[in-house]
């Protein structure tokens, strides 16, 4: 990839700028952009760890006419995957790459619209029994899915948002209102809840990251050990999030534009970033 961004930007056979204001300018964008995606998509399967597992056909054509027809609308990127997956590692290099080439980002994660569960919490004694008690806390009626759309339309035109808190604490408390959220020209949302039920309509590109089974049940007792829970409970856990992924997550793989491999090499993924942004500012 770092091949392709030399020969991109040593290249003396470029094409003059085009005027996106105007909509022959955006079509112009539109027609070689494909061309490049194709070229990407034809590196990257060559290589010993490719980062796209599959690529909607129509998506490129979908995505350039969404450039020409909507170019002012706010770019809403949904990034979706089982637990574990690598769904907040991908968008943190995301965020830094994008942020190190001074373009304006913003990411969301849709786990802060979970319901407040506090009462249930109090009244079970702990998360844990709320759970099996049969609490299914990764369905989309534990998420505040009204608000989390209402939020992202207003994101998607150009308004800022406060969304809600979800603690962490074991609490169970949802706090309204409560992190502020720039409208940014280009919005990543990271979560499970981001295609459930009409939520996926409003992203311009539906990503899911797809890791093998025994890497992302390490990950996550890695992440449970870290956070001091007990191994016993933790396996009981994994068991639930198991389940549920299968239930309610594994379907927006059909809904999917991009397929991503959550095992990939961040750094190479950092590159197809980066020839991305030099290939649509790379103008003579």
């Amino acid at each position: 990839m770092l091949t392709l961004i030399e020969k991109e930007t040593k290249s003396t056979d470029k094409i003059l700028k085009p005027d996106f204001n105007q909509k022959t300018g955006r079509e112009l964008l539109a027609f070689y952009l494909q061309a490049k995606f194709k070229q990407i998509w034809s590196y990257d399967r060559k290589y010993h760890t490719p980062v796209f597992l599959e690529v909607r056909p129509d998506f490129i054509s979908r995505f350039s006419r969404r450039l020409i027809n909507n170019p002012h609308k706010r770019f809403l990127i949904g990034i979706t995957g089982e637990s574990a997956c690598g769904k907040s590692t991908i968008c943190c290099q995301i965020k830094q790459t994008i942020e190190a080439l001074s373009l304006p980002v913003s990411i969301m994660s849709t786990d802060n619209y979970f319901n407040d569960i506090s009462d249930l919490i109090r009244q079970y004694g702990d998360f844990d029994s709320l759970r099996d008690n049969g609490y299914d806390v990764d369905s989309p009626e534990s998420f505040q899915l009204d608000i989390l759309f209402k939020d992202l339309e207003a994101i998607s035109r150009g308004e800022d948002i406060t969304m809600p808190e979800y603690l962490v604490n074991g609490t169970g408390i949802s706090v309204p209102n409560s992190i502020p959220v720039k409208s940014n020209k280009i919005m990543v949302v990271e979560g499970m809840s981001t295609m459930y039920k009409n939520v996926k309509d409003i992203f311009d590109v539906k990503i899911y990251i797809e890791t093998d089974y025994e890497e992302r049940k390490q990950r996550f007792l890695r992440r449970a050990a870290q956070r001091n829970q007990n191994h016993e409970n933790a396996i009981k856990h994994w068991e639930y999030v198991k389940i549920a992924g299968q239930k309610y997550v594994q379907p927006a793989r059909n809904e999917a534009d991009i397929i991503l491999n959550g095992n990939s090499d961040l750094v190479y993924f950092s590159q197809i970033l980066e020839y991305i942004y030099t290939i649509t500012n790379n103008f003579q």
